[in-house]
């Protein structure tokens, strides 16, 4: 990548503050990624659902099965090519935040694809379609981002307080896109757009062509909601490196796989991160396929599809809500707890709340209070899993000398991206093997009871999953993601990197220090240097102010004086308001 591209004017950070302020929280780790990973979080829940139920591709048998399995390898690969540019990469935009960019055409293109498979012509063609069109955006496109988003938070700056709120807001940004967007806003406004309700199920036409329309929307709104992410976000770690002069090695991906796979606090955050993640990718996929099948209340409704869509944006709610709680909570209650401690005992909580949806899990009332209950207790894993690795990569850096964020936060985006995949490829296989069909199966009024006991049974015919796919579907949306809180408590039972945390501060400035002196520099404290930063960049905006305020009053025949007295005493009063005391 050429460096000196990202020296043009047009391209700097919108963020000047050598302190995380309000603006760079709100836009460039909340709502920005919160536009870019939409889309994604669509897919999450419904991509498996159009191939099964719009494509059809459980006609394919093992294909459905082994692709998104076998993808899973490639989105690996993806992603740690991507790690090792991150790592490599140095400009003034940072290491990773050049990727923000270069992703945007990538995902816009594969986004498109994906919806345009060919309806008419053989089997071949159409497998084919999906194949490249799924690795091109799992395996290319969306690492490009997700890796270089993943990096933002453990770059962005070495004051641990600042750090915990972005890694909240960016956890934040995660879980809304899933739960407020994918889980709530698309099934109330989009789901019956997406899956149009036929005589006999799923108008598969209809359904297709309305696909290709939301494909159009939702590649407009990663494109902008990653040039967001890019203008207002800065690599305060990479360009300390810059500012004291220090020049790092280009170092090959053998060293960063031998420092890390050494460190046992490492491995612990690794597998954690991939049990959890595999348990809650497993229940969001399975959502949809469980609304539409598992409820005796769509089973009775007159119009199944829209019934299913009120259930699921239902439990989306319901499950969202801790976490908009939680976002508010989470970063005070580790500070007081330790962030391992509160993930362990939100996940113990987790646990025993899981637990009560197997009561009755055909009833809606019950699942909704396991799904409440789970989504209490994993708060803390949500908010403060990154905050978490980037107390260890301090640590590598303290023990090593150098980063390794570019590799570690690649494993992330696999595990984050690639497990999709495989539960992809696990679930699509039970479905297949239980007996799956769209359409559902058509039950005789005289053998309902052979299901189940309607209490207001209408003499109607029926559609719905018989004897093993509803086994299937109880046990990957109810029953995956407890086994993995299980897991998760065990392997971060004696996770204590939080204890290093100064003495890794201290060992990483004596280092800079040193590096710094031996090549003839002055050494200036880092406290010191950001002070002086932000003086500069505050005399700089103030000058620009002043100078674009004389220029309006001379063009429109206004008092400099009198417009500038107006201005100081609103900016006094707004430092004298609460919001103005509450963010300095």
């Amino acid at each position: 990548m050429n460096s000196k591209i990202f020296d043009n004017p047009a391209l700097k950070t919108r963020i000047n503050s050598s302190s995380v302020k309000i603006q760079e929280m709100a836009f460039g780790y909340l709502l920005a990624p919160f536009c870019a990973m939409i889309s994604n979080a669509i897919f999450g829940s419904y991509l498996n659902r159009y191939y099964v139920d719009v494509l059809g591709w459980t006609k394919f048998g093992v294909f459905a099965t082994l692709l998104p399995m076998l993808s899973s390898i490639v989105v690996i690969a993806g992603n740690i090519l991507v790690g090792q540019w991150i790592d490599n990469t140095r400009t003034s935009a940072g290491k990773a935040r050049p990727y923000l960019l270069l992703s945007i055409p990538m995902i816009a293109v594969a986004i498109l694809l994906m919806f345009m498979t060919p309806r008419s012509g053989s089997n071949g063609l159409q497998m084919m379609w999906i194949a490249v069109t799924y690795n091109l955006y799992y395996a290319i496109a969306y690492p490009c981002y997700y890796t270089a988003h993943s990096s933002m938070v453990s770059l962005s700056t070495r004051n641990a307080n600042q750090r915990g709120l972005l890694a909240t807001l960016s956890n934040a940004s995660t879980v809304a896109a899933a739960g407020i967007g994918a889980s709530i806003l698309v099934p109330i406004l989009l789901q019956p757009f997406m899956f149009v309700s036929g005589p006999n199920g799923i108008d598969v036409d209809a359904s297709y062509a309305n696909w290709r329309l939301l494909s159009i929307a939702l590649a407009l709104l990663s494109a902008v909601g990653i040039i967001f992410e890019y203008y207002f976000t800065r690599e305060r770690i990479t360009e300390e490196a810059i500012a004291l002069g220090l020049k790092e090695e280009k170092l090959p991906l053998k060293k960063h796989i031998d420092v890390c796979t050494k460190d046992r606090y490492w491995w612990m955050v690794i597998i954690f991160i991939l049990v959890f993640q595999f348990g809650q990718l497993c229940k969001n996929s399975s959502m949809s396929f469980y609304a539409r099948w598992m409820f005796d209340n769509v089973m009775n409704s007159a119009n199944p599809e829209s019934t299913s869509a009120a259930m699921m944006s239902t439990l989306g709610l319901v499950g969202g809500l801790p976490s908009a709680v939680g976002m508010v909570v989470a970063w005070p209650l580790a500070n007081k707890l330790g962030k391992q401690r509160a993930i362990i005992l939100g996940l113990a909580f987790a646990t025993l709340g899981g637990l009560i949806g197997f009561i009755n899990v055909n009833s809606f009332p019950i699942v909704c209070t396991a799904v409440v209950l789970k989504g209490i207790g994993i708060v803390p894993a949500q908010y403060v899993m990154l905050a978490l690795i980037s107390d260890i990569l301090d640590h590598l850096e303290a023990k090593n000398g150098f980063r390794s964020d570019g590799f570690t936060m690649s494993l992330y985006s696999s595990i984050m991206v690639g497990l999709g995949g495989l539960g992809m490829g696990i679930i699509n296989a039970m479905l297949t093997f239980s007996g799956y069909v769209n359409t559902g199966y058509p039950v005789d009024p005289k053998t309902v009871t052979l299901i189940e006991d309607f209490a207001n049974w209408t003499g109607d015919v029926i559609y719905r999953q018989m004897g093993g796919t509803e086994q299937v579907l109880a046990f990957v949306y109810l029953t995956v993601d407890v086994i993995t809180f299980v897991i998760s408590i065990l392997l971060l039972w004696k996770l204590d990197v939080e204890k290093y945390g100064e003495e890794d501060r201290r060992l990483i400035i004596e280092r800079q220090k040193e590096a710094v002196l031996a090549e003839g520099g002055t050494w200036i404290d880092p406290e010191e240097r950001a002070r002086m930063e932000q003086e500069q960049a505050d005399r700089e905006a103030e000058e620009e102010r002043i100078r674009e305020l004389r220029e309006k009053c001379e063009k429109q025949g206004m008092n400099f004086e009198e417009e500038e007295r107006k201005y100081q005493e609103a900016q006094e009063k707004r430092r004298n308001s609460f919001i103005g005391k509450l963010l300095g």
